[in-house]
This record gives C-alpha cells, sequence and structure tokens, in this order.
C-alpha cells in the first residue's frame, strides 16, 4: 500500500509552502501531488516554482504529479490547465475533463483526481483508452461501490489501472463560483484581495447546535470532521487499493504520514496521532458526516 500526499487544498504564503514540502521529502510519502486545485488566483507559486519544488521532491525520492485545477471558469484558466499538461516532465493529475482533454491529445499519462465524477467501470473503461493510469475513487463512494466497480473492471479485462482512496483530510465536497471566503470578508470575488490566506485551515462552519458541518476555503466546500479511514487499509488492499491518499491542513499530516507507514510496516490497523473528531460515513455507505465502525 503506497501512501500518497494529495494537493495543498489551502492557500499558504509562498515561504511557508516551500518549507512544507522540504519536510514532505524526508516524510513517508511515497507520491506526492503538486499545484493549485482550488483557485486560479492564488497566485504565490508559479508553474516554474511548482516545478522546482516537483524536482526536489523527485531528487528525493519521491514520485511526482502535477495536479490541474478543478472548475474552470475562463480562457486563462484553461490556458492554465494546458500548460499544466504540457509540462514534459510529470505526470498530470486531472481534476476536470478539459485536462482529460489536454492530456489524452497529448499523448500522456494521467490521473484523475476525487472531483471527476467515475461511478462505473464503464467509464473508467472510456478514460483508460484515452491514458487513464491511476484514478481516485470519489469521496462521496462507498467500499461496497468501489468492490463493484473493481470486479468489473477486472470482468472487462482492465488489470493495469491503479486505485486510490482518499483516506485521510477535509473532503472536497463542491465547488462553486462564489467565493464564500471573501463574502464571509463582505467582498466581492473579484476583488476578495486573497482573503484565503488569513484563515490556512479554512473557515469553520457549526450546525445551530455548535457541531462542525462544513469547512469554507474560498470557492471550495470541505467537511467539517476530518476523514479518516485510515484503518481500513487492508480490506483495501485485499480488494486491490494501491494507494491511499493524505490531504494536509497542517503540518501534522507529517506525523500520521510516519504512524501510518509504521502501521503498515506491522500489518497492523492505521491507528494515527491526529486527537481530531473524525468521520467516515461515505465509505460505509452513510451519511458522510459519521463516524460508523465496520
Amino acid at each position: 500500500m503506497q501512501i500518497t500526499l494529495g494537493p495543498l487544498l489551502f492557500f499558504w504564503p509562498k515561504e511557508q509552502v516551500i518549507a512544507f514540502y522540504e519536510q514532505v521529502a524526508q516524510s513517508a510519502c511515497q507520491r506526492v501531488y503538486l499545484g493549485e486545485v482550488v483557485c486560479s488566483k492564488r497566485r504565490e507559486l508559479k508553474l516554474d516554482d511548482w516545478l522546482a519544488i516537483a524536482r526536489m521532491l523527485q531528487a528525493s525520492g519521491k514520485e511526482v504529479v502535477l495536479s490541474s485545477l478543478t472548475l474552470i471558469e475562463a480562457e486563462s484558466e484553461l490556458a492554465q490547465v494546458s500548460k499544466v499538461c504540457a509540462n514534459g516532465e510529470f505526470v498530470v493529475e486531472a481534476n476536470d475533463m478539459s485536462a482529460v482533454h489536454y492530456a489524452s491529445r497529448a499523448g500522456v499519462p494521467f490521473v484523475t483526481g476525487p472531483s471527476v465524477n467515475l461511478y462505473s467501470a464503464e467509464a473508467l473503461q472510456v478514460l483508460h483508452r484515452l491514458g487513464l493510469k491511476r484514478w481516485v475513487l470519489p469521496v462521496e463512494l462507498s467500499f461496497d461501490h468501489l468492490k463493484l466497480i473493481l470486479l468489473r473492471l477486472r470482468e472487462l479485462g482492465i488489470t493495469d489501472l491503479e486505485t486510490e482512496v482518499f483516506g485521510f483530510g477535509y473532503l472536497p465536497l463542491a465547488y462553486s463560483a462564489r467565493c464564500f471566503t471573501a463574502r464571509n470578508e463582505e467582498l466581492g470575488k473579484d476583488h476578495c484581495q486573497f482573503s484565503c490566506i488569513k484563515s490556512s485551515s479554512g473557515i469553520p462552519l457549526a450546525t445551530q447546535e455548535g457541531d462542525a458541518l462544513f469547512t469554507i476555503n474560498g470557492i471550495q466546500t470541505l467537511s467539517g470532521s476530518c476523514h479518516n479511514v485510515l484503518d481500513q487499509w487492508q480490506v483495501m488492499q485485499a480488494a486491490g487499493v494501491t494507494a491511499m491518499r493524505l490531504s494536509g491542513h497542517n503540518s501534522d499530516i507529517i506525523n500520521v504520514a510516519e504512524e501510518f507507514a509504521l502501521a503498515i510496516a506491522n500489518n497492523a490497523g492505521g491507528k494515527t496521532v491526529t486527537q481530531e473528531r473524525s468521520c467516515n460515513g461515505y465509505w460505509f455507505g452513510q451519511a458522510g458526516i459519521c463516524t460508523a465502525r465496520n
């Protein structure tokens, strides 16, 4: 089972991002996804900066994937996606179908992120013909649904497609043309003053009863509690899952990766050092906000 680190979803200052990935270079993470996936206005790092970080991580023995923007709203954003797909060095994670188009047109193998709605083996088969080498299960699908997809893939004769599961972190649930972080500051989206950089782990949103509900991250809505199915890695591996994704909202993710790597080495359940309230309902076919037991 590989441990992967998903793209950073939050807007951090450039120096903090670089320092974080210097830590990642020495971590237990084996594959690292890099790039801006939430908002094209977040320009602390340019593509050349991400490529420099990618080369540093690669020199440290990490497999590196460049992730594309998720919600495309302008020609300039399409151009940005095209540049990522044409980087010429690293595999690309396509987070929407425009990236699939650019990567397949260039004959470049690609990965699909959890925001691409792949719910059947037949849909995966179509993209596999275009160059799909790995897919990340959409976060709202259950383990039972995943097992049906993997069984059908084998029936279709597709045996070389890798499966990755979002295992730990705030779940990316939705994207909107509106920027909720700017709205919270009583600012318009076009004049947001880069409000996201003030909230390095997003803005928590609670129910009227005070329970964690969502986390607001610019145009992105995340779960209010940290998703955690690391203790399911053995059943995932038995079903054919090859990697589990961690998604960091602070540098504690390095400790989570180390703890998880130790659990895998000892063939033990994936306990983590985090003390946060967690959720895992989707994995068990229940409401996502639940903390279910197998």
